[in-house]
């Protein structure tokens, strides 16, 4: 024989030839030395037992002594050590499926005691008491889907393909199953759309390329998200048919003079649309109007003729104005000889401006010499 000894902590299991004979409590036992005794600590799960946990469980001492924990499929346990004060308690580990053993309360050192909380994996919702801030991201992240909506944004919750509800900015969970969940998202804020480079043509067969842009902000969610697929597609589409109906229905001219008209009229013809997307649409303006280089050519020569032809008209308008005044002038000189002989020495006056010198000869008056020389 021999003698086994028992901590207080502890308890031990005999065998005898592979076959449970009994428990051993704490103390200091005698067993054969044909006999093997288990010792296991009461603080930790009851692993690797040495036979079938079933036939240790048809032992009444045995199976009073433990706890045991039946997971099913589809199935996890979430084990707490029980806290005074603690609702739960204090987390230890995540129960698989499967069977587990633990040693009841009465039989723990210090009076430990654990509970569990079962959740259904095949369900979406997750039981309130477990408290996910703790649990995330681990060690519960393998089991949970996590969905942020942020402050600027409304999302839609789709369960298995059809639409559950709205979600509010926040974070949700759900378990993690074979269940199909989609949130999809759009953002609230004012967005901006730009059909930039379109290449058209006028109504007079001209090329050219477009930019516009529209400011809009999404105002029902569902008739965005729900009701139609890429509103955003569908809303640059309309805004490109409504461009290309304006502009093909006036001349390269016609489209110059009356730009300003484009952008109300864009606005205008894609509303209703843009209201059966669930949008507002918020203005909108061009930005450019690129034309080709070859007609951008005869643009500028077209330019350059009508400039030239203004400014010979007004040279024109100048030379008759001049020829009128220098008419009326000689009426007026013709009738009037005092303002002949002020004219003549208005041109006497002039060009002595330009002598450098007079050489007077001949002794004669200087006064008629001069009057011979500029006038005849």
């Amino acid at each position: 024989m021999k003698t086994v000894r028992i901590l207080a902590h502890q308890i031990g299991l005999v065998f005898k030839h592979g076959g449970y004979k009994k428990r051993l409590s704490a103390g200091n036992h005698w067993v054969w030395s044909n006999e093997t005794v288990y010792v296991y600590n009461q603080g930790e799960p009851f692993l690797n037992p040495p036979c079938d946990l079933s036939l240790l469980l048809a032992q009444p001492e045995v199976a009073a002594a433990l706890d045991v924990v039946e997971v099913s499929d589809n199935e996890i346990a979430l084990q707490y050590e029980r806290i005074a004060g603690s609702s739960t308690g204090l987390f230890q580990t995540i129960l698989r499926k499967g069977r587990w053993a633990f040693w009841k309360a009465d039989q723990l050192a210090g009076g430990k005691q654990y509970t569990y909380i079962r959740a259904d994996l095949s369900q979406l919702t997750i039981p309130a008491e477990i408290d996910l801030v703790s649990l995330l991201p681990q060690p519960l992240s393998p089991y949970v889907r996590t969905y942020t909506v942020e402050a600027h944004e409304q999302g839609v919750l789709f369960v298995d393909w059809q639409f559950e509800r709205l979600l509010t900015p926040g974070t949700y969970h759900w378990w993690k199953n074979n269940t199909p969940v989609h949130v999809l998202k759009v953002d609230m804020r004012q967005q901006q759309l730009e059909v930039s480079g379109q290449e058209m043509l006028t109504k007079d067969k001209a090329s050219l390329r477009l930019s516009f842009f529209v400011p809009y902000q999404v105002r029902d969610v569902l008739k965005a998200l729900v009701d139609n697929k890429d509103y955003d597609k569908q809303l640059y589409v309309a805004v490109q048919l409504a461009l290309r109906e304006y502009i093909g229905g006036l001349t390269l001219d016609e489209l110059l003079d009356r730009k300003n008209d484009l952008a109300p009229f864009v606005i205008t013809a894609t509303a209703a649309k843009a209201a059966a997307l669930g949008i507002e649409l918020r203005g909108g303006g061009v930005r450019d109007i690129i034309l080709p280089g070859d007609m951008r050519d005869i643009m500028n020569q077209v330019l350059m003729a009508e400039k030239k032809a203004q400014a010979n008209s007004i040279m024109r308008r100048e030379e008759t104005a001049s020829t009128r005044s220098l008419l009326n002038t000689a009426k007026l000189m013709e009738d009037n000889e005092m303002l002949w002989k002020l004219k003549e020495m208005e041109y006497v006056e002039k060009i002595a401006d330009k002598i450098n010198s007079i050489s007077v000869s001949n002794g004669g008056p200087i006064v008629d010499q001069l009057k011979q020389l500029f006038v005849k």
